[in-house]
């Protein structure tokens, strides 16, 4: 049980964030030496997508009440085209045979590639911007960020998507918005998904089970928490601290693979 707590406290803190939740399960997976189920790793993963959904449920229930307004019926648009790309690259990816890694070394690699791409995005490509309107190349740009990050684990879904928001002309707490808006529907789907096959395959027993319920629920708060105060911090702050934090994760991994502190298998 307390492992359960402290994996599914390491999935909600560090699921929006820029610094990649596979990395750090990993991580925690190891050290703690607690192997879980798929369906847990499933449902600790859904959390923090239920807690996305309820800190913008204002935003999303003025969508369907001022439907047939011009820039409700946009929006909508906008997030469901995000939404189609991702889910058609995703089944893809799928039926290639795409799998998370059990290894450190490609998450440490991701995790690294990070840090020059948010610097320098934060430094040449985003200026401070006032807030406008979603363009389609920004929402092109989302869908494919989507998708990259579920090929290369340790990018970072949401770093992805909120770089290539900036990137596209977005202000930070647009970007951040826009992100987690079209990740909702899409990570509600991935996980839906893997749920189905876990029940068809008679392989998800341990939903119900008393440590996973915990998790979740640990998941869930901890990133309502996160993102109620990265909706904040963006207003004034750049992501470059983070970038930083991904260099010294992302070495920390490397010397621990090196050193066998941590085997790359």
């Amino acid at each position: 049980m307390f492992h359960s707590i402290l994996l599914g406290l390491v999935e909600g803190v560090t699921e929006f964030l820029p610094v990649s939740s596979t990395g750090h399960l990993l991580i925690a997976e190891h050290f703690l030496g607690s192997e879980k189920s798929e369906a847990f790793n499933i449902l600790i993963q859904v959390g923090p997508i239920l807690a996305s959904a309820l800190v913008f449920h204002k935003k999303i229930l003025g969508w369907f009440q001022n439907w047939k307004t011009d820039s409700a019926r946009k929006e909508i648009l906008q997030v469901l085209v995000a939404f189609f790309l991702t889910g058609v690259g995703g089944f893809a990816l799928d039926k290639a045979g795409l799998k998370l890694p059990e290894s450190v070394l490609p998450v440490a690699i991701a995790t690294l590639i990070g840090f020059p791409v948010i610097w320098a995005i934060e430094r040449f490509g985003s200026k401070p911007r006032e807030p406008r309107a979603i363009g389609w190349g920004l929402v092109l740009a989302v869908a494919g960020a989507q998708l990259l990050a579920a090929a290369f684990p340790g990018t970072s879904r949401s770093g992805a998507c909120v770089m290539a928001a900036l990137l596209f002309g977005a202000s930070r707490s647009s970007a951040v918005e826009f992100s987690f808006l079209v990740g909702i529907p899409t990570m509600f789907a991935a996980g839906g998904y893997k749920l189905l096959k876990e029940i068809t395959h008679h392989r998800a027993h341990d939903l119900a089970s008393a440590d996973t319920l915990v998790a979740f629920a640990v998941a869930t708060l901890s990133a309502f928490v996160v993102v109620k105060w990265l909706l904040g911090y963006v207003r004034n702050h750049t992501f470059v601290p983070f970038a930083w934090y991904r260099f010294a994760l992302g070495l920390g991994l490397l010397a621990a693979v090196w050193s066998g502190l941590m085997p790359n298998q």
